[in-house]
Parts: structure tokens; C-alpha cells; sequence
């Protein structure tokens, strides 16, 4: 990547990134925006601009599944309670993004458009997919926090806090970009329908987020070469921010790194999401 100087903001490159037409159901509209070095400014953390790069060694040894799920759900609960002063906070699933993850689907590839995952009224589907949650890892989830479907029923707040950490080489084909929730307002989200979700057989609303435009410049920031022993936190749902109508959600993508041969080397991530519960 290209590193120069824009006045006390560094820009680390010029990258092309596909946003939602204006017109419903149409092509993407790929874009040229500048993406900035989050790593030489000083950002405000997650409840400000939407992200924010964290420090957080894990126990995790050789991030298979198994230890994913035993070790890090909790880990990061933990992180995302002591990130977001909430009661409770619940981790009940991962997604890894790597080639093995892509050759199975497609939708585990690097997500190369402007997105954020979930549309208002996602608070709702939170109640309904604990109330309706059956097989071990809903009970897991329940056991570890002392909780039962009845008390998410009855949180006033949820707020969903994603975390991404790259579990591969620092240097990568396709590393993700955050846009600064400050440059971007509420109406900038389309919501659309997810559906069959990496043949899970789970549907969702999630947002596709309108290009730059002079009401909403859309300020780019990324953390190059980021380590295993960090992770980028992230707002993707806030019922409150929601209510008032106020951007709750944190536009984020992959994005070609071209001084690296696409797969030489490939992506390799994981992200987690943590319901977190204010009663």
C-alpha cells in the first residue's frame, strides 16, 4: 500500500469500493475513495465514530471450531461487556473467512461491497431467535451468562458490537475498510433481504449503504497489517440510535489490496457479534 500525507490525516491509498445504486436491484456502483491509516489518527472508539482498534490477546491456540466456540464466545463476551458497560453480553456464533470457508459458499468469501449487517427492527429478531434458539449451543450460551429466552425478552437496550480479527499473514489480498459513522447518516441504508445465509437457512434484513455524496462524504479508515493478538470492534445495531432515528450502524467492506496477487495471500478472519443486553 501507498503510504502519503493529507494535511493530519494519513492516507494509505485510493481504493475502489462497489456501494448500492440508487436504483433498487441494479448493479453495484463501484466507487474510488481515499482509505485512510486509522493507525496514525486518534479516533474517538466505537460509540463515537462505530469502530475502533482493541488490543485482546486470545487463549485460542489454533482457531478450529472447537476452540472458537469453547474458549473465544466467552472471551469476547467479556470484551464486549467491559467495551459497553452492558448487563449482558451474548456470543452465539462465528463466521471464518478464508479459501477452505469460500470453496464451501460463497457467501464466506471477503465481502466486497458497502454493507453493514443489520436493518432496523433487529432487536426484534434477536428476541425471536433466542426465544425460538434449541440445540447445544443456545443452551451454552444461556448457561455461561446465567440467562434464560425470558430475559432477553425484557431488554430494554441491545446494542450489537462486532468484533473482526485477522487470524492469517498481516499482509493480505483483501483487508477491511470502516467508514467513520460521523460522515454518513441514517437514510444512507437500503435495508435488503439476506436469504438462506451461507446455506444456514437463516434470512435477514442487513443494509446496503449509498455511495459518497456532498451531504455524506463517507470518511475511510483502515488498520493495515493488523495482528492476531488485536481486533477492530464495531457497531452494527443500537435500538436506542435506532429509535432516534440517528446512524447506529458502521459501513464496512474488503477491499483489493493491489500490492498483493489475489490468494498470495488469501484472507483469513473471523468475526463474531455480541448481543449485548442492557435490562
Amino acid at each position: 500500500m501507498s503510504g502519503s500525507d493529507d494535511g493530519d490525516i494519513a492516507v494509505l491509498e485510493r481504493a475502489t469500493l462497489n456501494f448500492a445504486s440508487a436504483t433498487p436491484g441494479t448493479a453495484l456502483r463501484p466507487v474510488e475513495v481515499t482509505v485512510h491509516d486509522g493507525r496514525a489518527v486518534d479516533l474517538p472508539g466505537w460509540e463515537v465514530c462505530g469502530f475502533e482498534l482493541v488490543a485482546h490477546s486470545s487463549a485460542v491456540s489454533d482457531w478450529s471450531d472447537e476452540q472458537i466456540v469453547h474458549v473465544h464466545h466467552a472471551e469476547m463476551e467479556q470484551l464486549a461487556k467491559s467495551m459497553t458497560g452492558c448487563d449482558h453480553a451474548l456470543v452465539s456464533s462465528h463466521i471464518k473467512r478464508g479459501p477452505d470457508e469460500a470453496a464451501r459458499h460463497e457467501d464466506l468469501a471477503p465481502i466486497s461491497f458497502v454493507h453493514s449487517d443489520f436493518a432496523p427492527g433487529h432487536d426484534d429478531r434477536i428476541r425471536r431467535m433466542y426465544r425460538e434458539a434449541h440445540g447445544d449451543a443456545s443452551r451454552a450460551v444461556f448457561e455461561r451468562n446465567g440467562l434464560a429466552a425470558t430475559d432477553v425478552e425484557r431488554a430494554r437496550r441491545m446494542v450489537v458490537l462486532q468484533f473482526w480479527r485477522n487470524i492469517g499473514p498481516a499482509k493480505m489480498d483483501f483487508p477491511i475498510a470502516f467508514c467513520d459513522a460521523r460522515s454518513i447518516s441514517f437514510d444512507d441504508g437500503r435495508a435488503f433481504l439476506v436469504h438462506d445465509y451461507a446455506g444456514s437457512g437463516i434470512d435477514f434484513e442487513a443494509l446496503a449503504i449509498m455511495p459518497p455524496s456532498e451531504s455524506s462524504p463517507q470518511r475511510w479508515y483502515t488498520f493495515p497489517e493488523l495482528q492476531p493478538d488485536e481486533v477492530v470492534a464495531f457497531r452494527t445495531y443500537d435500538s436506542d440510535l435506532v429509535r432516534e432515528q440517528t446512524t447506529y450502524f458502521t459501513p464496512h467492506s474488503a477491499f483489493r489490496d493491489a500490492e498483493v496477487e489475489i490468494g498470495r495471500p488469501a484472507r483469513r478472519s473471523i468475526e463474531l457479534r455480541a448481543n449485548c443486553l442492557y435490562f
